[in-house]
């Protein structure tokens, strides 16, 4: 059998261009001048940002393209630029009941290059006067003030980059107001918008870069709060390619999937919605004066369900979300932890409807979301998702949520190096976490010899809990925390995390029953 074509231009313009299943951009979309980058390459901004894009594009809306900019040595810029800037991008799902799939071939990626070896050319799309909006999705790790960043070619961090970006295009200005450049961060973090401005002062400052530049940044740049929600999983599994490829009829290196549900809550007035054309194009995106409630929503209950589920889903042999919800045991825990903690613990309206909403989303068959890239970052994440609804849940009730416990014991077990060890004996990645090193050390600072291994958990988990760096709060101080995390752990030490799950759902009952759980 012939190997398949890639994707690129020249096949999509070939007579014989072998797919009639797939949408595909016309020439003309192609063409569109580049208006936009975004900082980062991954398949979240291809499913999202870059789909929001091509549906203004196609209804004439923006008609601009966006030039992705890499940092990592991932490779994805290489491969964006011999496929021309095209990707397939496979939504599916069930909507409204009934199954549903779209194939589009995404028009609105014209090229990507890489920071650390191109930063020249980025620095020339910063003196482009077109460039109107910057997108960005670097986790919850990337807007962070980097204490040794300096301004070099190019700066270490993200928001170090951005200010060079911007630098640039005050001095191409010569400092004079002018065309408002649009800062648009997809991190999931409370007013990611003012935060990364925040820290584009303090390094413009400690860069000593000038008043001019101060005064040029008040007037042409607007930075905005987001709240993004969309589940697009890592690179599809290599069956999974087979599988679409066999139906699109050539072979791309960049294919994305992604369920049918999107939201883009972009904070802003009214009359903003000029500068954020992308608006008009499609109903998934919001523009709204305050966007807390739908970020409050999102983050404590989709994003803080992921995080509470995948270490231990991982750990009781699951491999994808779609396992974990259909597993007897791990499906009833996340029904629980969901209705009983979550979402009691969930100041915004409607929290219940969302959190069923989320557990249908989770069981779409289509996705395969892989638990292990949930755990990328996954010390900041449950910062950012989950501890605050850990101080909620504890105010309200005068006393911990015992399955979030849980939970947060299972992921205390898995930063114990023996789950990772048999990934790697395996061959298999082993996701990133700029918390676990401090984690793994206090668990080796535990007293071990002489030592019950009860009093050396609880020693561990009390420093743990107590290390404001990780949590941004002192969680040791919570009345009961520490005790029910220790209890968990050492029963999951003890007797491995699925007997330990099944004894904990047996024992405890569900404390609050919604009317909207009966019909998730």
């Amino acid at each position: 059998m012939a190997a398949r074509r890639r994707l690129s231009r020249s096949l999509l313009s070939a007579p014989d261009f072998p797919s009639a299943a797939v949408e595909s951009p016309s020439k003309s979309l192609l063409e569109l001048p580049e208006r936009a980058v975004q900082f980062g390459t991954g398949a979240f901004l291809r499913g999202f940002v870059e789909y929001f894009l091509d549906a203004a594009n196609r209804a004439g809306v923006f008609s601009g393209r966006v030039v992705a900019i890499g940092s990592t040595s991932s490779g994805r810029d290489d491969i964006v630029n011999e496929q021309d800037g095209l990707y397939t991008l496979v939504i599916e799902g069930i909507e409204r009941g009934r199954p549903f799939r779209d194939l589009r071939i995404i028009g609105s990626l014209s090229r990507a290059l890489n920071a650390n070896t191109q930063w020249d050319e980025v620095l020339a799309l910063a003196r482009d006067p077109n460039i109107e909006l910057v997108f960005s999705n670097t986790t919850e790790v990337g807007i962070v003030l980097d204490d040794d960043d300096r301004a070099g070619s190019p700066p270490r961090s993200f928001p170090g980059k951005l200010t060079m970006f911007l630098l640039e295009r005050a001095r191409a200005a010569d400092y004079a107001p002018g065309r408002i450049l649009t800062v648009i961060p997809c991190e999931l973090i409370a007013k990611n918008g003012d935060r990364l401005r925040d820290i584009v002062v303090a390094l413009a400052t400690r860069w000593s870069v000038g008043d001019d530049f101060m005064r040029w940044l008040d007037t042409s740049v607007v930075f905005h709060n987001t709240l993004v929600d969309r589940i697009v999983p890592g690179k599809p599994t290599p069956q999974r390619v087979a599988e679409l490829e066999e139906v699109l009829g050539y072979r791309d290196d960049l294919l994305t999937v992604c369920e049918p549900y999107r939201l883009f809550a972009i904070e802003a007035p009214v009359e903003a919605r000029d500068r954020l054309a992308l608006a008009a194009a499609d109903p998934g995106v919001v523009i709204a004066e305050d966007i807390e409630p739908y970020r409050l929503r999102k983050v404590r209950l989709l994003n803080g369900a992921h995080s509470l589920l995948a270490p231990l889903a991982l750990q009781c042999g699951a491999t994808t979300v779609l396992d974990a919800v259909i597993d007897d045991d791990i499906g009833e825990f996340l029904r629980r932890v969901m209705f009983d903690e979550l979402v009691p613990a969930c100041e915004a309206s409607g929290a219940g409807e969302f959190a069923a909403a989320v557990l249908d989303r989770f069981a779409n068959p289509c996705i395969a979301h892989a638990l292990i890239d949930i755990m990328l970052h996954a010390t900041a994440k449950t910062r950012v998702r989950v501890v605050p609804s850990i101080i909620a849940y504890t105010k309200q009730r005068g006393q911990s949520p015992e399955l979030t416990s849980f939970a947060f014991a299972s992921f205390l077990v898995f930063q114990q190096e023996k789950f990772l060890e048999s990934r790697r004996a395996s061959g298999l990645s082993e996701p990133a976490d700029d918390g676990a090193p401090l984690i793994r050390e206090l668990w080796r600072a535990a007293p071990a010899a002489g030592t019950a291994e009860r009093e050396r958990i609880a020693a561990f988990v009390d420093a743990v809990c107590a290390e404001q760096s990780l949590w941004g709060a002192d969680l040791h101080a919570l009345p009961g925390f520490t005790n029910s995390v220790t209890a968990h752990m050492s029963a999951i030490l003890d007797n491995g995390a699925r007997p330990s799950l099944a004894q904990l759902l047996s024992r405890s009952s569900a404390t609050v029953v919604s009317d909207v759980r009966k019909v998730s």
